[in-house]
């Protein structure tokens, strides 16, 4: 074996050779065995997210306030002195009683109380729609750091590798310097090289480092805990089309379910200020006693009945519904805003995930193996003297590079699948294909 510049090949350069031709034939996606997996990163975030036990903890105070919504006010239980002589307060005038007692119910008209409880159970269940659509969205944004922390720790695996490689050519080229069969080119080639890829690897250290705050911060727990390396799941090939994922949005999707049953309640409002003019009923009973003149105690009671009289009735009731029409058209208008919303976000992700899918079988499929086959090609045209040694290195980093965006290219594939599980409230079901199988 000859170098390109006519001697005999130093010793250290076979090694070097074999160095960079060991990644040939290899597959992007390796085995995994140990490691974090998306369902463990799930499954302690729906037990440790604040913001999901605050969701929860709200619809549960709903739920608690529930129970008194179809209850009426309170009783006014009154006690006192009345027809006392002034200026003394005396009760010795013949009609004063003392002590006198009254008791009060206001009983609203007929179906208040019901359409207040209706309006409770559905201020309940939007608050419960509310919490698990707060778990949706915390569960996209784990799976967003989860697979950003697994893109990092990908790609610098390869860094690492290359870095290996271009100091064992900063070795080689050396030494092949020294013995007069190299060029002092390669060595300050070779230098540059292993100093921008540190720069590189530090780069990306520090990504690594803010998206695992990032996962410790959405699961409760201190910035600089540990996250072991995430190990990439099994991701579906295909995905339903956009009319079934719309369909299922429509039955699943909590922040659906909340408008649906927002435009309920404000209906059911609507129903209660219509019946606001109608008179609450106020029903009493009056006890009273005094001393007689002639010794003993007289006792006297009473029954009353009173309604409240709406003499502002334009100005406050007929208004309520006025407002209460207001709010359902507000309520019917933010439905339909939702709807748009997740129309578009299915539209959006769908064509995102189609254009990384199709990225992802460019790259498995010809843009990988071409690079690696340029690498061989680049080796075997140094052993002839076609080509320099620097090109042989720089195929070797374009190959890298590829492998890194190939691993980020499968990161924002599985964060656009979480994504549109959000979309539509759902998992998507697993097809017999899939994308990356992790052996």
């Amino acid at each position: 074996m000859s170098s390109a510049l006519g001697g005999a090949v130093h010793p250290a350069f076979v090694l070097l050779c074999c160095t960079i031709l060991l990644p040939i034939g290899s597959q992007p996606v390796r085995a995994q065995s140990d490691g974090l997996t998306l369902a463990e990163v799930y499954e302690l975030a729906r037990e440790q997210n604040p913001l999901i036990a605050a969701a929860s903890a709200l619809a549960d105070a709903s739920e608690t306030m529930e129970r008194s919504a179809g209850l009426p006010p309170d009783p006014v239980f009154q006690i006192g002195a009345t027809n006392l002589r002034l200026p003394e307060f005396s009760a010795d005038m013949p009609n004063s009683m003392a002590p006198a007692m009254m008791l009060m119910q206001t009983v609203p008209f007929p179906g208040k109380l019901s359409l207040g409880r209706r309006i409770a159970g559905q201020s309940t269940a939007i608050a419960e729609a509310d919490a698990m659509e707060t778990w949706w969205e915390v569960r996209a944004a784990v799976a967003k750091s989860f697979y950003d922390v697994y893109a990092a720790d990908r790609q610098l695996e390869v860094m690492r590798n290359t870095l290996r490689l271009l100091e064992d050519f900063e070795r080689v080229a050396r030494a092949m310097y020294d013995a007069g069969s190299g060029r002092q080119s390669d060595v300050l080639r070779a230098n540059v090289e292993v100093a921008r890829m540190d720069s590189e690897i530090a780069r990306m250290v520090a990504m690594r480092e803010v998206g695992a705050s990032r996962l410790n911060a959405l699961l409760n727990r201190p910035a600089d805990t540990p996250v072991p390396s995430p190990v990439l799941p099994e991701l579906p090939r295909d995905t339903p089309d956009a009319l079934t994922l719309r369909a299922w949005a429509e039955d699943t999707r909590p922040m659906l379910e909340a408008g649906r049953t927002g435009v309920d309640r404000a209906e059911t409002r609507r129903n209660l200020a219509g019946k606001e003019i109608w008179p609450d009923f106020a029903i009493g009973l009056q006890y009273g006693q005094r001393e007689r003149d002639t010794g003993g105690t007289a006792r006297m009671g009473g029954v009353l009945v009173g309604i409240n009289v709406p003499i502002f009735a334009s100005a406050r009731q007929l208004r309520l519904r006025d407002e209460a029409a207001a709010m359902q058209n507000m309520a019917e208008a933010q439905l339909t805003d939702m709807r748009a919303q997740v129309d578009a976000m299915i539209g959006v992700l769908l064509a995102d995930l189609a254009r990384a899918r199709t990225l992802i079988s460019l790259y498995r499929q010809e843009i990988l193996p071409q690079a690696k086959a340029n690498v061989e090609s680049s080796f075997s045209s140094y052993r002839v003297g076609s080509v320099d040694f620097l090109t042989l290195v720089d195929a070797q980093l374009i190959l890298d590079r590829y492998e890194e965006e190939y691993y980020e290219l499968l990161a924002e594939y599985g964060s656009d699948i979480s994504e549109l599980e959000m979309t539509i409230g759902r998992e998507l079901p697993m097809t017999r294909e899939l994308l990356a199988e992790v052996q």
